[in-house]
């Protein structure tokens, strides 16, 4: 767990937030209808349950009480959803929320303090002095507004560390050399690229589908080199337009798709080449069961590790919590710092009302339907 002290916004009152966003009269919560082993998850199979509104007990030493303004919804969470994922049918779903503090018991947190956290989706919620320590939680108070409390889970929080640890500590990158980014136009891959050029002076080139995505990362982004790979019908196609891009080879490959992006990425790495990989929604939607219930094999990709040990590449997957923790590098103060600064545009949010709405935002990130970050607004 960390907690961190900004300084570029004026803590918040707390009356003015709770006028600003009035308190639930009702706590709710987004429920796991059934399995979903393959295919593209929907509305149909969540629900939302709903339950009184807790509050905080005199013997609860370190508790807090928040209210939850803005829910993430990730495709991470598709695996959970398969049999064997994580989640039983009736189960809440989890993932990152950001909020205020209502009532507080812990000296750490006050009323009024801005928080991001991994728990339950659930509108109002008591995060105990044991899930505080199990959990990535993390103080935004002083690194933004009210206004822009999506941030928590967008730039400034789990996207935003896993574009952060995943481009400056894992793969290093040095000044002037190319890297190639999928899903660039995403929370994630719009954050990498416009990192390595900001503060790296890197030659980017960016995997996005279709003519409005391309257009963002070329004219916001101010990445180098746009490849549509939703008009490569192969393989080959997507080595040939990757290779009029970068045509001398990638020094680094920032994975988020899996499948033949990895494949490309890995003909095209020179030597000593790296690889971070924190996705491959590629193959989320994808049966991991056969029609008669049995396990069946993953798609897996192809690597010769022989050429590997001559090249001295490096492959390594990687998760975000030890820089949205605070245990790696300086994510929140670095992050607010270039924010602050306006050293780069914040990637486009795509935004969905209320709580009864975060199936759809789901959805969206598997339809194509989302630019950036999906965000639901509770």
């Amino acid at each position: 767990m960390s907690i961190n002290n900004g300084t570029y916004f004026p803590p918040a009152s707390l009356d003015e937030l709770i006028e600003k966003f009035p308190t639930p009269s009702v706590a709710k919560t987004v429920r796991l209808i059934d399995y979903l082993d393959e295919g593209v998850p929907g509305p149909e199979h969540f629900t939302i349950g709903e339950g009184p509104v807790p509050t905080l007990t005199p013997d609860g030493d370190g508790d807090i009480l928040i209210q939850v303004v803005a829910m993430s919804a990730d495709p991470y969470l598709r695996v959970g959803i398969k049999p064997g994922g994580g989640k039983n049918p009736g189960d809440a779903m989890n993932g990152f929320v950001s909020g205020f503090v209502l009532a507080s018991n812990s000296e750490k947190w006050i009323p009024g303090d801005f928080v991001g956290a991994s728990t339950d989706f659930t509108n109002i919620q008591v995060l105990t002095k044991a899930a505080q320590a199990k959990t990535a939680i993390w103080k935004l108070t002083g690194f933004l507004d009210a206004e822009h409390l999506s941030y928590g889970v967008g730039i400034l929080g789990m996207p935003g560390s896993t574009a952060y640890g995943g481009l400056i500590d894992v793969l290093k990158p040095n000044k002037g050399e190319t890297l190639f980014v999928s899903a660039a136009c995403g929370a994630v891959g719009g954050l990498v690229g416009q990192i390595a050029k900001t503060q790296y002076n890197c030659k980017v080139v960016g995997s996005c589908g279709g003519d409005e995505k391309g257009a963002i990362i070329l004219d916001k982004f101010k990445f180098d080199h746009h490849v549509d790979y939703k008009k490569c019908d192969d393989e080959a196609a997507l080595a040939a337009a990757l290779k009029v891009a970068a045509p001398d080879g990638i020094d680094m490959y920032f994975e988020n798709v899996g499948g033949m992006h990895f494949q490309v990425a890995m003909s095209a790495l020179r030597p000593k080449g790296r690889i971070a990989i924190c996705g491959c929604i590629a193959n989320y939607n994808n049966a991991s069961a056969s029609a008669d219930g049995q396990q069946t094999s993953p798609v897996f990709n192809h690597i010769n590790i022989g050429a590997m040990i001559y090249s001295a590449q490096r492959i390594e997957g990687f998760m975000c919590r030890p820089w949205l923790s605070g245990q790696k590098g300086n994510f929140l103060s670095d992050m607010a710092k270039w924010l602050h600064e306006g050293a780069f545009a914040v990637p486009e949010e795509t935004h969905f009302q209320g709580i009864e709405n975060w199936a759809a935002g789901f959805q969206s990130l598997f339809t194509g339907a989302n630019k950036g970050k999906v965000v639901i607004m509770v």
